[in-house]
């Protein structure tokens, strides 16, 4: 039974979060703040964290910071927030994935399985296959086990959602595929989101790339029709 570890200073949240992860089995333990958290992580490591940005006595940003220096425990931000220097920052800090507040209790939950399928230990046999399906595109690796990405053997921090969608345009390269598509592909069991979600996530993949290399324009945009890879 894994162990979901929810940091957050609103006790609403963490009743109804509690609730949605102990009814599809998992294990939670509950932290109001940030410093009574790292400590609690430290004794008693979870197998995922999910952290509030805005806490008293120490922020999420700050606990993911201290956290990191020991540990690569994956963690989720929850955040009500809406300015994406916030984001590249906790990404480039290490975190796994940001949820804006207010979201769907189904969205975090499936993130969260999202999260632990990926890091499950692999028997040989399983991993013999996993290392099958790395991707390999011109300047771009994908390792889809290990959750890495590189361009130009620079590595480029990308969150769950991001790297499903990458990863589902890169496999065909100069195929089309539409916001729904990639709806599909990076979204299980039909979580709603709109055109403008996919366009964003997309947004973001393009600024994670030029950070790496100013000269990236591998995603192309088909106006009225999808996205693609571009063909090498």
């Amino acid at each position: 039974m894994p162990t979901i570890a929810l940091v957050d200073d609103d006790r609403n949240i963490l009743t109804s979060v509690s609730m949605a992860l102990e009814g599809e089995g998992y294990k939670v333990e509950t932290y109001t703040d940030g410093v009574a958290a790292l400590e609690g992580l430290r004794t008693h490591p979870p197998d995922l964290a999910i952290f509030d940005i805005k806490m008293p006595r120490m922020d999420g940003m700050e606990l993911l910071r201290r956290l990191r220096q020991k540990s690569d425990l994956p963690v989720i931000f929850l955040t009500s927030k809406d300015e994406e220097i916030d984001e590249l920052f906790g990404l480039k800090m290490g975190a796994d994935d940001f949820i804006h507040k207010p979201f769907s209790q189904r969205l975090l939950v499936e993130r969260v399985k999202a999260i632990l399928r990926r890091i499950a230990p692999k028997d040989p046999a399983a991993q013999k296959e996993a290392d099958a399906k790395q991707l390999e595109r011109g300047h771009l690796r994908m390792d889809p086990e290990r959750h890495a990405c590189t361009w130009k053997n620079e590595p480029v921090s990308l969150t769950v959602t991001e790297f499903l969608i990458l990863q589902t345009l890169a496999v065909r390269p100069g195929v089309v595929k539409s916001r729904n598509a990639l709806m599909d592909a990076a979204y299980d069991d039909q979580v709603y989101v709109d055109d403008r979600t996919i366009d964003s996530h997309i947004k973001r993949l393009r600024k994670k790339f030029k950070m790496v290399d100013d000269d990236f324009d591998m995603i192309e945009t088909l106006y009225g029709v999808g996205y693609r890879f571009k063909e090498a």
